[in-house]
């Protein structure tokens, strides 16, 4: 099965905060695109790189999956996140088997944590105009 799975183009989609990225995995070199420019061009920091390579890195598949993504929304911690999610989603699509890999490492869940909402007659979500009693 990992034969004929290994040869085809998979989509996959991952959300992080308010962004949301749509990979494409095909079997290739390792080339990372992302939004049509070079992978180190987009996350100028280390960081970045790392978090969203961690599902290739842990499923030794790091050279051989060409990565094209398509991410908007959000700022760049969330844009990366989102990337790693789908990477993720679209590995375990390819072999199901590294479901037992990722799934432990916390690659395949998606964080439910979101902006709160400003509430009005206060500053910001939580945070409320100086009190003063006179």
């Amino acid at each position: 099965m990992q034969g004929s799975a290994a040869m085809r183009m998979v989509l996959a989609t991952g959300r992080r905060k308010t962004a949301v990225a749509r990979v494409i995995l095909t079997p290739g070199t390792g080339q990372v695109t992302v939004n049509g420019r070079a992978f180190e061009d987009y996350f100028p920091i280390e960081a970045h790189r790392k978090d969203i390579l961690l599902p290739l890195e842990l499923t030794n598949t790091l050279g051989m999956y060409d990565v094209r993504a398509n991410v908007k929304g959000g700022g760049i911690s969330g844009q990366a996140g989102a990337i790693r999610l789908g990477i993720a989603r679209a590995l375990v699509e390819i072999d199901p088997e590294y479901r037992k890999i990722l799934r432990p490492a916390g690659l395949l869940t998606r964080d439910p944590r979101m902006v709160e909402r400003k509430k009005y007659g206060q500053k910001k979500a939580r945070k409320r105009f100086q009190f003063s009693k006179r």
